[in-house]
C-alpha cells in the first residue's frame, strides 16, 4: 500500500481540488462545501441510498458523507491540481463500502440522460441495481472492518464515509499534485515559497 496501516498511522486520506485548499486550511471539511457536491454527485448518491437496506443504520448515508480511502495501492494516479490530506476522524462515526462497486456505475448512471445513450439506462436497472446491492451488502462498519480487514481483500476499494465534519486542526496536508508531479506539501513550499 501507499501509505502505512491505518493502526500505523490513525489516518484517512481525503484528495481535494486544490482551489479549495484555503478554505479546508481555515474551517475544515464539511461534506456539502465544495462546488462539485451538488452538481456532479448529489443525485448518484441519492441513487445508491435509496437501494440502502434496512439494516444499515439510518445514519449511513452517502449524501451527507464525506468521502476519503483507507489508503491508495503502490503507484495511485492522483488527479491534477488537487491536494492529497491526511484525516484524523472519529472511527464510531465512519463506514466502509467498496468503491469499486459505485465507481463501476458512475458513467452509465450520468449518461442514461443523454439522447444516443439512454439505453443505459436499461442497465442500470439489471446490472446496476445489482452492484449497489452488492456495495451495501459488503459495506461494514469502521470498527467492524478494524476486526475483520476487508480493506485489505484484492478487489476490494475501501472507501470511508465519513459522518462528521472535519476540523482543521485535525487535517494534515501531504501531497499536492500537478500536471507534471506530486511534491510533498513542504517541497511545494521551498519550491514555491521562498524569497527570491
Amino acid at each position: 500500500m501507499f501509505f502505512e496501516d491505518y493502526f500505523k498511522t490513525g489516518r484517512v486520506y481525503h484528495v481535494a481540488p486544490v482551489n479549495d485548499l484555503g478554505k479546508i486550511l481555515s474551517d475544515g471539511i464539511k461534506y456539502d462545501d465544495k462546488v462539485t457536491y451538488e452538481y456532479k454527485y448529489y443525485t448518484f448518491h441519492c441513487f445508491i441510498d435509496s437501494l440502502k437496506p434496512a439494516y444499515i443504520p439510518s445514519w449511513v448515508e452517502r449524501k451527507r458523507s464525506i468521502f476519503a480511502t483507507k489508503n491508495y495501492r503502490r503507484e495511485p494516479n492522483f488527479s491534477s491540481h488537487s491536494v492529497v490530506t491526511a484525516l484524523r476522524v472519529e472511527p464510531s462515526r465512519c463506514w466502509i463500502a467498496n468503491e469499486n462497486r459505485a465507481n463501476q456505475i458512475y458513467e452509465p448512471f450520468i449518461l442514461q440522460e443523454v439522447d444516443p445513450l439512454k439505453e443505459a439506462g436499461e442497465y442500470m436497472k439489471t446490472e446496476g441495481k445489482k452492484m449497489v446491492e452488492e456495495y451495501w451488502r459488503t459495506s461494514l462498519s469502521f470498527e467492524e472492518n478494524l476486526e475483520k480487514r476487508v480493506d485489505l481483500k484484492e478487489g476490494y476499494d475501501a472507501e470511508v464515509l465519513i459522518f462528521h465534519d472535519i476540523k482543521p486542526k485535525n487535517i494534515e496536508i501531504l501531497y499536492i499534485v500537478s500536471d507534471h508531479r506530486v511534491m510533498g506539501f513542504d517541497e511545494w513550499k521551498e519550491t514555491f515559497c521562498k524569497k527570491r
